[in-house]
């Protein structure tokens, strides 16, 4: 009774050609590897780390956004439409970009000018209120026509008008260039790619 291969216990049997080399697992086995609990053990740990999970997230958002990576961008500035809108304004000069800190630096001189000479205090508000309403009528006209610019724009590169684009374009507008983001990533007068 001569075996070609020995009995010992330690010795295991080769593996057919075509086979996974180790027996199934059970159900159970399968089922219990799979298993998690629903709620952690350590919350702390978990909160802990979500936390870092977030900030990572929003720094990586944050510096997409000043670099102009638009893959780590946040959704709301992805896709080529968004990035034409953000182009054509950054493009042109818009009104209310030199506004705003005009209309700061004004209100700051009407606030101390009648301390400094309560008499002027009349003629100052008058004039501070017509420069600014002034100032908002621009910006208004300002935003009409950059509308009509975003429409025909988007309607020739993309044969429709996405929704929202147009609000997008005119709010971008409406920020001081320096603090815009995503930043600019043309020059004013530059053609838009």
């Amino acid at each position: 009774m001569t075996s070609n291969q020995p009995s010992s216990p330690d010795h295991a049997p080769e593996p057919r050609p075509g086979t996974k080399g180790r027996p199934t697992r059970t159900r159970r086995e399968a089922e219990a590897a799979n298993r998690r609990p629903l709620v952690v053990t350590d919350r702390k740990e978990a909160r802990r780390r979500d936390r870092e999970r977030a900030a990572a997230q929003r720094a990586k958002a944050q510096n997409a956004l000043m670099t102009g990576d638009e893959a780590n961008m946040p959704a709301q500035h992805r896709g080529p439409e968004r990035r034409t809108v953000r182009d054509l304004v950054d493009s042109r000069r818009n009104v209310a970009e030199y506004f705003f800190p005009f209309a700061l630096v004004f209100m700051l001189v009407a606030l101390v000018l009648p301390l400094i000479r309560p008499a002027l205090y009349g003629v100052v508000s008058t004039g501070m209120l017509v420069v600014l309403w002034a100032g908002i009528l621009a910006c208004v006209i300002d935003g009409f026509l950059l509308r009509r610019h975003l429409r025909r724009e988007l309607t020739e590169r993309f044969d429709r008008v996405g929704q929202g684009l147009v609000g997008y374009g005119i709010m971008r507008a409406l920020q001081i260039r320096r603090w815009r983001l995503p930043r600019a990533q043309i020059k004013h007068g530059e053609q838009p790619r």
